[in-house]
């Protein structure tokens, strides 16, 4: 897929400085520049590789003057590296402007499909499904009976979407990702054999959620599992039964939260952050990596360690689990000395 130097200009509003017909097929690092990429100079300790850079076109500020000849067709614009990420928006969309339906694929006559689908091969779509406008759906994946996906939402190859789940509008859910399969519900007998508690609940989700590659979203006992507006998911991230995440929070690669906890808005999760079942964390909490959650946690608390404390307390109490072995030392020495006083006095 080729673009003109003055097709881009006119997306981002920029002014051209070279060879408007200057053609670009792929994206590049300044100093790494081929022809036919495209790159940008947002920041300016790399201002020299301009004048050595071999990509066709170059993004840079309004305010940028050369002090020597450059060989790249130059768009000037406000703001490098928004028009570069807004720029890197629109090719997504073209690359992934895909429509229609792929065979073999199975649609059950009861489900009601929007304007404008895309469904890959190997897919299939239940029972009283629906499927609002403007929807991909990517090769092998499986949407389960009930379910109903709101409009401009992408699943990506491989996803697993299991009955009565509910996915709000532009929502984008990656490759692997499993939402609403059972909740881990077992309760021992008086043998101690598990039976399993049937899970009947379901999945919802907000507007506007990311869900990462291979993550797990559990569906309730009873009730939902809410995922709110704007949360976004990391790749392989374990959402149990119950589980309910407030508006705009975002939880990195490998947490795992047990059921029935309930996370606030505007959290920041850390990867392999471990969160106890039936907690309660407030809003805006900030919680490092590899963390341990056995404790409800208030608003705007930044916490680390495992179990959780004050990440103020934690990094204190680091320093002096550092120096450990040199403090054990220095008991020693001091121990050795008391015993030589308390022999003195015995004699």
């Amino acid at each position: 897929m080729k673009f003109k130097a003055s097709q881009i200009a006119h997306i981002l509003e920029g002014h051209i400085e070279g060879n408007p017909d200057a053609e670009v097929y792929k994206l590049s690092k300044i100093e790494e520049g081929e022809d036919g990429s495209l790159t940008f100079l947002a920041n300016p300790k790399y201002t020299q590789f301009i004048y050595t850079t071999k990509a066709s076109v170059c993004i840079v500020g309004e305010d940028f003057q050369k002090t020597e000849e450059i060989s790249t067709t130059l768009i000037k614009v406000k703001n490098p590296y928004d028009s570069f990420s807004k720029l890197l928006e629109y090719y997504n969309e073209v690359k992934l402007n895909k429509s229609g339906i792929e065979q073999p694929s199975s649609i059950s006559e009861t489900a009601s499909i929007g304007d404008n689908l895309y469904l890959g091969a190997f897919s299939y779509i239940g029972e009283n499904v629906r499927i609002g406008n403007n929807v991909k759906i990517y090769p092998h994946s499986y949407i389960g009976d009930n379910v109903q996906i709101g409009d401009n939402v992408t699943i990506f190859a491989g996803c697993k979407i299991y009955s009565e789940t509910v996915i709000g509008r532009h929502c984008v859910i990656h490759s692997n990702a499993v939402i609403g399969a059972d909740g881990f519900g077992f309760s021992p007998d008086q043998n101690g054999v598990y039976k399993k508690v049937p899970q009947i609940g379901n999945v919802v989700i907000g507007e506007y959620v990311d869900i990462g590659a291979g993550t797990t979203i559990d569906r309730a006992t009873l009730g939902s599992t809410v995922i709110k507006d704007g949360v976004k998911l990391d790749n392989q991230i374990q959402i149990a039964h119950n589980v309910e995440i407030g508006k705009h929070t975002a939880i990195a690669a490998q947490t795992g939260v047990a059921g029935s906890t309930k996370i606030g808005e505007n959290c920041l999760i850390g990867g392999q952050v471990g969160i106890a079942g039936h907690m309660t964390i407030g809003n805006r909490v900030k919680v490092q990596a590899q963390t341990g959650i056995g404790r409800n946690i208030k608003d705007d608390e930044v916490i680390q360690g495992s179990p959780a404390f004050g990440y103020g307390d934690y990094n204190k109490s680091y320093v002096h689990f550092r120096n450990l072995p040199k403090i054990v030392k220095q008991l020693q020495a001091l121990e050795k000395k008391l015993h030589k006083y308390e022999d003195g006095e015995s004699k």
